[in-house]
């Protein structure tokens, strides 16, 4: 009896509808069902729609949460989040996963798209707060120590690739990070595997000078050199675009992911996606917690449209339902996950959340959409993964004691910022 926001373009954008679960798949979607259930949730003056889907993230980095005040993308990398990064161990990572899990969950994510280090540790996690996840373990061949990673990454991918909720990509850290050779090594392991490939990509002006300085070439000369172009492609950031580039990308299995919060705090500048979505699917993420400040997918999309009617001085170019196919369906899509999550629709799978709009912030609510786009941070009142209730009413329902998962980040981090 909830008010459904499917995201299925075969259907009204707001239905009153039930919808029918069995065990973690959407088996009807009806305007009265009169049949028999284990449980029924009452969703009568709720909003009903599909976990978000944060396309790009670094779980592990909580530890890093808003530490990117008045630095450069290098600034902060170099000598902020290196140097920490070096310190940490499967243990570290773990729980500052595991923080951002419950972050997610309690804000209505449903899936991320990952990649970090250390990644036993995320595993352990994700497995453990039933997270929906496309992960990987980051690849950087800058220190001699390239196919060590790719290694690592192989042995999780071959003890984790019948995980329901875990699926993998193959993932580069960037191009100025790595050598010719090694991206066509990751190029043609992501086909032989049938993976998407994940990369940053023209995040900032320096990273593109960087290439040219590298490789003598522009960026999308090195992903076509490189192979890149073969693949699934999910460019994290893609902030500076040209025309030639976006006219090759169209022929080509390429997906954006717009990162506004992190670009904006570490001054990378503002991608022009009012441009970019006629050529390919943009999707939305969160970046880590260090140049992103919060995992809250709702705080990141309140910010999309904004920015774009600010860039074109047209408040028309935009709207708030194309910001939340953004942050669902066209998630879904980056991922190679559309035939999955992403929509409510009968054969996906049950990753749905209701959002409360009865609060201060959201009250009163004539147009619901862009309500739930720039003021929805604060009303999820259930999260669903895979057909698991995570969360109800402000309670998580996971076997983890969060009072205690605070005192642990707290000694861990003390620990990393005076070794």
């Amino acid at each position: 009896n909830g008010l459904v926001i499917s995201m299925d373009p075969n259907r009204e954008k707001i239905e009153k509808r039930d919808i029918v679960i069995d065990d973690d798949t959407i088996t009807a979607i009806v305007r009265r069902y009169r049949g028999e259930a284990n449980l029924v949730i009452d969703a009568t003056g709720k909003v009903v729609m599909p976990g978000l889907i944060n396309c790009h993230t670094h779980l592990g980095m909580s530890y890093f949460r808003a530490t990117n005040d008045n630095l450069t993308l290098q600034d902060w990398l170099m000598n902020k989040i290196w140097p920490i990064e070096n310190k940490m161990n499967d243990d570290d990572t773990y729980y500052a996963t595991l923080l951002s899990l419950i972050e997610m969950i309690k804000t209505g994510t449903t899936c991320a798209n990952d990649m970090y280090l250390n990644c036993e540790g995320s595993i352990k996690a994700l497995k453990k707060a039933k997270v929906r996840c496309l992960f990987t373990r980051c690849l950087i061949d800058n220190d001699q120590q390239g196919e060590e990673r790719i290694q690592e990454f192989l042995n999780l991918y071959d003890e984790n690739k019948e995980n329901n909720l875990i699926s993998f990509s193959v993932a580069v850290h960037g191009l100025y990070t790595c050598q010719m050779d090694y991206l066509k090594r990751c190029s043609d392991l992501a086909l032989k595997l049938h993976l998407p490939l994940h990369i940053h990509y023209s995040e900032n002006r320096k990273e593109i000078e960087d290439i040219q300085a590298l490789y003598h070439m522009s960026p999308i000369e090195v992903l076509k050199e490189a192979g890149l172009l073969r693949n699934h492609l999910i460019l994290a950031h893609a902030t500076f675009i040209d025309e030639e580039s976006l006219n090759v990308f169209k022929e080509k299995d390429v997906h954006f992911v717009h990162n506004p919060i992190s670009n904006l705090n570490l001054g990378c500048g503002i991608a022009d996606i009012t441009n970019y979505k006629d050529y390919v699917n943009i999707s939305l993420g969160t970046d880590g917690q260090g140049s992103g400040n919060n995992l809250n997918m709702f705080y990141h999309m309140s910010i999309v449209d904004l920015l774009q009617k600010g860039l074109k001085e047209d408040p028309t170019v935009m709207s708030s339902y194309e910001v939340l196919k953004m942050a669902t369906i066209h998630g879904a899509k980056a991922l190679g996950m559309e035939d999955k999550i992403g929509s409510i629709e009968v054969g996906k799978k049950a990753d749905i959340i209701l959002l409360d709009l009865c609060d201060v912030l959201t009250e009163p609510s004539m147009d619901i959409i862009p309500n739930i786009c720039h003021n929805g941070f604060s009303s999820v009142f259930m999260t669903m993964i895979n057909g698991d209730v995570l969360y109800w009413n402000h309670q998580l329902y996971l076997n983890i004691q969060e009072e205690k998962l605070l005192k642990e980040i707290s000694r861990r981090f003390r620990r990393l910022n005076s070794e």
